[in-house]
């Protein structure tokens, strides 16, 4: 059995849409599909039952995954442990991050480390705006600088290395965005905009709970995909979205005000990697972040709504 075989159908497995599996394995459908039917060949069953609307494991599939996921996945760690040993400061370090601000702090780190070890090549890209962890696990990123909290078992976290406040965006004509600041309570007088995709309970909480400290319900906007659309959404009178402070001096908006909440738990970033798989050069990339956080200040824009 082929190796591409192997992690095609466990892919699948778990997606249960070939565009998805193509996605995440950076192959193209036709690709993916030729890989499955090879597998199932080479097994001499089905593994999938195939309509043009659902994908769906056969019950012989079904036994096969159980069977070999266990296996597969102890095999790519210790893969993944013995290249971290011998490469020490060589190979490829791969970097995500989660927004504007932290973006801005790791691109300073990466240009640290690649001046400091030219012998290491670094890639550095967004992360998933609605899933944050699949692909530091599929082992697309090394680390990611991104928001905390991170409770997830098989994932290390730093230190928090940056703090700042939060502000609520709300459309322009919105009664809250007249008033100089917010409390939480105030949350109560709109809907907020929530992130859909693979987002744990725990930070789905923080980015859009469901009450105020002191009880009140706030209702549940629209469901968002990207940082665009929800300020598009927002500007649109369709909601409002509880964000980080540089969002405002980040992106402005016309139609968007953005008004300082003073009692919000502060936005805390910090680094992931998955556990037990710090490199030399995760340990150098987070020690140039530790140095970039210590003299970079989140741009926090005034008390008063920032408008377009």
């Amino acid at each position: 059995m082929e190796r591409d075989e192997l992690e095609c159908f466990l892919i699948l497995a778990e997606e249960l849409h070939f565009g998805r599996t193509a996605v995440r394995m950076r192959l193209s459908r036709a690709r993916v599909s030729q890989l499955i039917q090879r597998l199932e060949r080479r097994l001499g069953a089905p593994l999938f039952e195939r309509t043009s609307r659902t994908v769906a494991l056969t019950e012989l599939g079904a036994r096969f995954r159980e069977d070999v996921e266990p296996h597969h996945r102890a095999i790519e760690q210790a893969l993944a442990r013995t290249a971290a040993a011998a490469q020490g400061m060589g190979g490829t370090l791969r970097v995500g991050f989660s927004a504007s601000l932290t973006g801005e702090i790791a691109m300073k780190a990466v240009d640290d480390l690649r001046a400091a070890h030219p012998e290491l090549s670094v890639e550095i890209c967004e992360m998933s705006f609605t899933d944050p962890f699949t692909q530091l696990r599929d082992r697309y990123y090394d680390v990611q600088l991104m928001e905390l909290p991170v409770r997830e078992d098989d994932l290390a976290k730093s230190a928090t290395l940056l703090t700042e406040g939060r502000m609520l965006a709300v459309a322009a004509g919105h009664p809250l965005a007249a008033k100089p600041w917010l409390t939480m309570d105030d949350l109560a007088e709109t809907g907020l905009l929530h992130i859909e995709g693979d987002v744990p309970d725990y930070r789905r909480e923080t980015q859009s709970p469901r009450a105020t400290p002191s009880g009140l319900p706030i209702a549940a906007g629209p469901g968002i995909t990207s940082l665009q659309e929800a300020l598009m959404l927002v500007a649109g009178g369709k909601g409002a979205l509880l964000t980080a402070a540089h969002t405002a001096a980040y992106q402005p908006r016309p139609g968007v005000a953005y008004v300082q909440i003073l009692d919000a738990p502060p936005v805390r970033y910090g680094l992931v990697w998955r556990a037990g798989e710090a490199t030399m050069a995760v340990d150098a990339f987070a020690d140039r972040v530790a140095a970039a956080t210590r003299v970079k200040a989140p741009a926090v824009p005034a008390l008063a709504p920032v408008a377009g």
